[in-house]
């Protein structure tokens, strides 16, 4: 059950050089990148959730052990602000069962301007199968004003409160609500922007393997893709995370040059 240490996407023309050679055709990246990663967070279903046969494609383009989280759609959490949830959620799941074996946790990101709602979001977890993971990532503060109330309510669907860091700074609460953990890092504070230091990586490995047990699931995604920055953090935050003797999934060495 090792730590899954990833990125927020792979389609990224910057990447070319950081991680894609410079002669590989865009239309092979996802083999490439699931040659180098074991996981990889999907943005794009956010944004225009891709049909059946595109979700079968990514799986029979990657290898067995590869895991896809899926962010889900926008519909879901932006529009319909978790309100009426049960078309929205079969429909996503209906969409994303094409992945098969390689479907890893659906994240739910709410609006930073959605004030703290445990009725509707209560109402949307249970849409979710025991058999999907569902990691939460709330953004507006008031969310942590009842902490009982959402910790309660997250433990009782075993579902993962989303640990979020923003400019190397926690910006969630650490709260461990399920036996397994997701974690997503947006942009650090190092240079050049949005790189993460040494340290700040370091801290966070820390943070996992003081949360969880190795046994543990816990996934690791970094958003900061601008120059390649998250595959060279990826890479490093993995070594950190060995050397507090976690099991890591595979990750590429980090590239020439990176600090």
């Amino acid at each position: 059950m090792p730590v899954h240490v990833g990125t927020s996407g792979w389609q990224y023309r910057d990447w070319r050089g950081p991680l894609y050679p410079e002669d590989l055709p865009q239309r092979l990246w996802l083999e490439e990148y699931a040659r180098r990663f074991a996981t990889v967070e999907n943005n794009n279903a956010f944004y225009r959730l891709p049909e059946t046969r595109i979700f079968a494609s990514w799986r029979e383009r990657t290898p067995e052990d590869f895991v896809m989280a899926v962010k889900a759609s926008r519909y879901l959490t932006h529009i319909k602000r978790l309100h009426d949830p049960e078309e929205p959620v079969h429909r996503l799941l209906e969409h994303a069962a094409g992945l098969g074996p390689r479907l890893g946790p659906v994240l739910l990101q709410l609006p930073p301007n959605l004030r703290a709602d445990p009725a509707a979001l209560d109402a949307c977890l249970d849409c979710f199968p025991d058999t999907v993971r569902v990691a939460v990532e709330p953004r507006h503060p008031s969310w942590w004003e009842e902490e009982h109330v959402l910790r309660a309510l997250l433990e009782r669907h075993g579902s993962a409160l989303c640990w979020a860091d923003r400019w190397s700074r926690p910006v969630t609460p650490l709260w461990r609500t399920a036996p397994w953990g997701y974690v997503r890092l947006h942009a650090g504070a190092a240079s050049p922007p949005p790189r993460y230091g040494r340290q700040a990586l370091a801290s966070w490995a820390r943070r996992i393997a003081d949360g969880w047990p190795d046994r543990d699931d816990v996934y690791v995604y970094f958003n900061n893709d601008t120059g390649g920055a998250a595959v060279a953090d990826a890479a490093h935050f993995a070594r950190a995370a060995a050397a507090h003797g976690r099991t890591v999934t595979r990750t590429p060495p980090p590239p020439q040059g990176s600090r």
